[in-house]
């Protein structure tokens, strides 16, 4: 949580009753840990043990997982972004040029003939 600059006061902690198997004992307690950062609204519920103490402990490491994540995805988009800018910058050779001009003559004629016949 020190990396990624994660303080407790980023946090909301809820506990909620738990569900699934594990029968009255699981139904009763709130054990479930529902954990949401604030700044990035991302939210992680854990119901994994039956301590709420190993929950508390394994929804911020699953959070700090789900946060490294958005950051290098937001990263790799950057990148993209960079990447596609300097492909459309780069200069292009003579005979890709040459091609270009040939196609757009070929285009224009192609048009020239869509005219009106004259009677």
């Amino acid at each position: 949580m020190d990396l990624l600059r994660i303080v407790d006061s980023d946090l909301e902690e809820t506990f909620v009753l738990g569900s699934g198997p594990g029968g009255q004992k699981i139904n009763k307690t709130s054990s479930c840990v529902s954990l949401r950062h604030l700044p990035s609204s991302i939210e992680i519920q854990c119901q994994e043990g039956r301590s709420q103490a190993h929950n508390r402990i394994l929804a911020r490491i699953r959070l700090c997982d789900k946060l490294e994540d958005a950051k290098r995805e937001q990263e790799r988009s950057a990148a993209r972004e960079r990447a596609l800018v300097r492909f459309q910058k780069r200069r292009r050779s003579k005979a890709m040029k040459a091609k270009i001009l040939d196609l757009k003559r070929q285009r224009s004629e192609k048009k020239a003939r869509r005219s009106r016949v004259n009677d």
